[in-house]
């Protein structure tokens, strides 16, 4: 294990502790530590999850001609029927941890799977709307930040709960309406904050406003971005590591995958599949690729299968 790992583990531990307490203190027993902050979090891909990291490829490139994803087979998913070679995709990416730093600095991205007990949701949303070009992208992140701020589906402002009707089954929208959290009152919310170690106190606060915007019919698209990604220069966050840009992971199906984001909306995806790959016939399925920094003050950025608006 390593330093940082062991402080980030030390670090939590300390901060669910100070949690605990305060979260009693304030909402009178009817909020716990783990409804708000816990492990019941809709997704739980975090740093430790991105185990398959190619260091030793670092500064490479494939020396095939790279070519467009596009021109791949589709699948139903909205993923794409492996072949030999270096693919690239200009892709539609989404943010999936409020409250913190969109990309940059120079921090790398690795692979991780979308884990968590919303991860049938989310992917679901990202697969389907490979289906549905004419719903916004802006629509769709205002979905998933609805998802990971566990706000009642049932009380969406109708714009929002006609695009989720669109993307998701009555099925999924009941489970996710069962998990979801009510709206802490903002006196409350402000005396809990005050007790908030700072990194946490971003999240917590964050996704607490996103409850409530998202079922706001008056919520513009820019007021809940500029609360859910973080604008100016961030340090290194709690059990960090230094990924430079562009470091390859080798999925476990065979093929190698990183990760180049442009911003938190826009990622250049590209795979590199050498011949004779067990990949050579699988499907890349980008709902299920959670690209993760480095550097755990930034934005974890979920890909999809719908090109960037100009690619």
């Amino acid at each position: 294990m390593t330093m940082g790992a062991t402080y980030a583990e030390s670090a939590s531990a300390q901060i669910g502790g100070r949690l605990r307490g305060a979260v009693g203190r304030v909402t009178g027993g009817r909020l716990s530590l783990d409804q708000l902050v816990g492990g019941d979090h809709p997704i739980t891909t975090s740093l430790e999850h991105a185990r398959w990291a190619v260091d030793s490829l670092d500064n490479f490139t494939p020396r095939e001609s790279k070519r467009s994803m596009l021109q791949l087979q589709r699948t139903p998913n909205g993923g794409f029927v492996l072949q030999p070679g270096y693919w690239e995709m200009h892709t539609q990416s989404y943010c999936l941890k409020a409250g913190t730093h969109g990309p940059g600095g120079g921090d790398g991205y690795l692979f991780a799977p979308t884990a968590g007990p919303a991860e049938d949701a989310v992917t679901t949303i990202l697969r389907n709307s490979v289906n549905h070009p004419e719903i916004e992208q802006s629509k769709i992140q205002t979905l998933l930040w609805a998802i990971i701020a566990r706000a009642k589906f049932e009380d969406l402002s109708p714009e929002h709960k006609a695009t989720a009707a669109r993307l998701l089954t009555p099925a999924q929208l009941t489970r996710l309406n069962r998990s979801a959290l009510d709206l802490v009152p903002g006196d409350e919310m402000g005396a809990l904050m005050n007790r908030v170690p700072g990194p946490l106190r971003q999240i917590v606060e964050a996704e607490n406003q996103l409850r409530r915007m998202v079922t706001d019919p008056g919520a513009s698209f820019a007021e809940m971005e500029r609360v859910a990604v973080l604008a100016g220069a961030v340090g290194m966050g709690p059990g960090s590591r230094a990924v430079p840009s562009g470091r390859w992971s080798l999925h476990p199906d065979g093929y190698y995958v990183r990760y180049i984001p442009q911003g938190y909306s826009y990622t250049v995806t590209q795979l590199w599949v050498p011949q004779g790959s067990p990949a050579v016939g699988k499907e890349y399925d980008p709902a299920t690729h959670i690209a993760v920094p480095g550097n755990t003050s930034r934005q974890r950025l979920v890909q999809s299968g719908r090109a960037h608006q100009g690619h």
